[in-house]
């Protein structure tokens, strides 16, 4: 069983690279996903204002293009997961929202990324059966964070000429700015 302690995290150079297409879903890809969902959950139970709502194989070190969503994000009792192999974006849509995002493997940071607020997504199910999802709002910014982790890009990448878009999570659960030149653009955990 995997723990929050298998998800690594910047600046671990393994979040940089491309994962690698999953050709026939194994006995193996299936261990994978439940230590994905095993990891997210216990992640979540150690955080008290937190939400899991996704991980990318890579978070677990493997470099598979395998993805897993909660079902419900606004149900903390709900602790299943939809999974999505070989995603990818079909087709962006909608208008270019920016909105808060934090990240298993970026711990306590949070961002302000411009995201699509429609997106159609094609991948296979776990039975290797082909599904297309259109996500809109909060879904398809995660669709698009994670595929985008599948890449090798966090989500850092793209807000990281933006001073104004970082922020810290506080012990009390709100967010506070980053003084960009003190505590991101210099930090060796992110870049």
């Amino acid at each position: 069983m995997a723990s929050l302690k298998d998800i690594i995290a910047l600046p671990n150079k393994h979040l940089r690279q491309r994962s690698g297409k999953v050709g026939i879903v194994t006995d193996e890809v299936k261990g994978l996903v439940k230590d994905m969902e095993d990891a997210t959950l216990d992640w979540e139970d150690s955080r008290n204002h937190e939400i899991g709502v996704a991980l990318a194989a890579i978070q677990l070190d493997k470099p598979f293009k395998v993805v897993v969503i909660r079902n419900d994000f606004d149900n903390k009792d709900d602790r299943t997961f939809s999974v999505f192999i070989n995603p990818e974006v079909t087709k962006y849509e909608g208008e270019v929202v920016e909105d808060f995002e934090g990240c298993l493997s970026v711990p306590d940071i949070y961002g302000q990324v411009p995201r699509y607020n429609k997106v159609r997504v094609k991948a296979q199910d776990l039975n290797g059966k082909q599904i297309r999802v259109t996500a809109e709002g909060f879904l398809a910014r995660v669709f698009q964070h994670e595929i985008d982790h599948t890449k090798g890009i966090v989500f850092v990448d793209h807000i990281k000429d933006k001073p104004e878009a970082f922020f810290r999570l506080k012990a009390d659960g709100k967010l506070e700015s980053l003084d960009y030149e003190k505590d991101v653009k210099s930090n060796p955990i992110l870049w």
